[in-house]
């Protein structure tokens, strides 16, 4: 069964569109996760996600918290995500949500080698081992697959 999985920070949530969101994160402030606004049209998202769902796909998150965060910190931005995703995208039911500590292999998620990841960076893009897309291409490859 083929999974596709979606990065949150740059992919799906415009973290980087947070103000000050650097700062805060290096303060250990995770309000700029939960404060970032979508990417895309979620709703046309959530619905290609669940009528992929309904034909046998599986979809996942696949999310690292900051860099050099404390465990306190690392547990604070897993459920600031987890806030982002239940606010933003309540219809879907997600099969995974592996929000991990930063750097963690994304690779080391799959659950077979067709599976799909949506990411911003480039350099994970390059790592995985199924398809791998960049953001834009995210409402594009779902219509084709649904």
């Amino acid at each position: 069964m083929r999974t596709i999985w979606f990065d949150m920070d740059g992919t799906i949530a415009d973290l980087y569109g947070v103000a000050d969101w650097l700062p805060k994160l290096r303060a250990e402030d995770a309000s700029p996760y939960t404060e970032a606004k979508p990417m895309l049209n979620l709703s046309l998202l959530a619905r290609y996600l669940n009528k992929l769902q309904a034909c046998g796909y599986r979809i996942g998150i696949i999310s690292w918290t900051a860099m050099y965060s404390s465990g306190d910190y690392h547990q604070a931005v897993r459920a600031a995500k987890q806030i982002w995703l239940k606010e933003h995208l309540p219809s879907v039911n997600w099969d995974y949500v592996h929000i991990t500590i930063y750097g963690w292999p994304k690779e080391a998620w799959m659950k077979a080698t067709d599976d799909i990841l949506f990411d911003d960076n480039e350099t994970i893009r390059g790592e995985w081992y199924g398809e791998a897309y960049e953001p834009d291409q995210i409402l594009s490859v779902l219509k084709g697959l649904a």
